[in-house]
């Protein structure tokens, strides 16, 4: 935990300053910034980007970079909105282009689910491991076109349906992705970025006339649409009491954003995998050093391809979440996500050069990237100011985190002595 102080102690500070910046001038009113509506604001501002950067950290720890997230989830977000709304693509007569994106995803899964049963159990005759991919493939499609009673021509996706497919189209470009760095000498930074143009054209061509905005709205028996409950999901539970509004109306006051809770299972998935299982040592040694991990007998090329994928899978995780709190789909929902993600992960510790760094230290730099944009706003900082300062903060965790700080200081304070 002593790795940590200097991280948790400049969160406190960033809270601290938030509290003080906030504290009401007229006797007995109420600090904005402490208000748990804020608070829980924060939470559930952060969820998308923190998702997106629990990816980013695996694929930095193992010494790569991921540019394509941003892209990857705009992709996404429109491929949940058509699948939830029903709009077939134009040359479809029964299935949009959401769903030929989909059906290869959800095949693809089901073969690498049949191939890891071989894997794993290598008594497990291949015809039963076959039958047990394609029967997920089967049942992963079904779930994602068969609501019942949905009119129209292609079937609407449920909410469950969406929650488990749509993150499957994000894992198979982050698959691409990983499998081509793996098996060439391509640099990830050349790869991602091919993604990532790629990504943005194949979202505006799903979504068609150039990238149109699909709207999601929950539908009824005179119109269909969404099912209720993919509103919900992004919205709050575990309420704390209520609230009186202006009027007199009174509401329950909800502590906890659901897209938030997603963001604590995948920190947590991913914290317990790096910690606690080989997979992760793997990953932590080929970011530290992919030759000695290679000689080691590290399976270098399969963990590559892992990371990709789980942050390709994530970006479609934060998509559906983007898609249940906005209730669209866009073609450039994710632009500039993927800085915000990096920013994230270097400002929580972790080394651009791989090997060295924490999922807890993510956590905590999505935490103050939050609460730095929430204080500016409360201020009404303008929003060029605030990239300005975001690019300072920046800036200042790489210095602080590569150890040249005091070298810097030295260099600009102390004059050296004659020669």
């Amino acid at each position: 935990m002593l790795r940590y102080l200097p991280l948790l102690a400049g969160l406190g500070a960033l809270f601290t300053a938030g509290v003080a910046l906030n504290i009401p001038r007229e006797p007995g009113g109420r600090n904005v910034f402490l208000d748990i509506n804020n608070q829980r604001d924060v939470l559930g501002q952060v969820s998308i980007n923190g998702i997106l950067a629990v990816g980013m950290t695996l694929v930095i720890l193992s010494g790569g970079i991921d540019l394509s997230v941003g892209s990857v989830m705009s992709l996404c977000t429109v491929v949940c909105a058509m699948l939830l709304m029903q709009q077939p693509g134009a040359g479809y007569r029964y299935l949009s282009r959401a769903h030929a994106l989909m059906l290869p995803a959800v095949a693809l899964f089901g073969v690498l689910v049949g191939y890891g049963l071989v894997w794993r159990l290598r008594r497990l005759p291949v015809a039963v491991a076959a039958a047990s991919g394609v029967g997920l493939a089967i049942g992963g499609a079904w779930l994602a076109l068969g609501r019942p009673g949905a009119p129209g021509p292609a079937a609407a996706s449920s909410t469950l349906g969406v929650l488990l497919v749509v993150p499957l189209v994000g894992g198979m470009m982050g698959l691409l992705s990983g499998a081509i760095i793996a098996r060439t000498r391509l640099q990830p930074f050349i790869v991602t970025l091919a993604m990532m143009v790629s990504a943005v054209g194949l979202a505006k061509y799903t979504a068609g006339h150039g990238g149109q905005i699909h709207a999601i709205y929950t539908g009824d028996a005179e119109r269909p649409g969404a099912p209720a409950s993919f509103e919900r999901l992004g919205g709050t539970i575990l309420s704390v009491g209520q609230e009186t509004l202006r009027g007199g109306k009174v509401r329950d006051l909800k502590l906890l954003p659901i897209p938030g809770i997603f963001l604590l299972g995948a920190w947590t998935v991913a914290a317990v995998l790096l910690n606690k299982y080989p997979l992760g040592r793997y990953v932590y040694a080929i970011g530290g050093n992919e030759e000695a991990a290679r000689l080691a007998g590290v399976p270098v090329p399969g963990v590559k391809v892992f990371v990709y994928a789980a942050s390709g899978l994530l970006a479609g995780l934060a998509a559906v979440l983007y898609c249940a709190q906005y209730t669209q789909g866009k073609a450039d929902a994710g632009q500039g996500k993927e800085l915000d993600a990096i920013a994230a992960v270097v400002i929580g510790g972790t080394s651009l050069m791989g090997g060295r760094g924490s999922i807890l230290g993510t956590l905590v730099g999505v935490m103050i990237f939050g609460y730095l944009t929430n204080i500016l706003q409360l201020r009404s900082v303008s929003s060029e100011i605030q990239d300005i300062l975001k690019g300072v903060i920046i800036v200042g965790a790489a210095v602080v985190q590569s150890g040249d700080l005091m070298s810097l200081v030295r260099s600009w304070f102390v004059r050296p002595g004659p020669a």
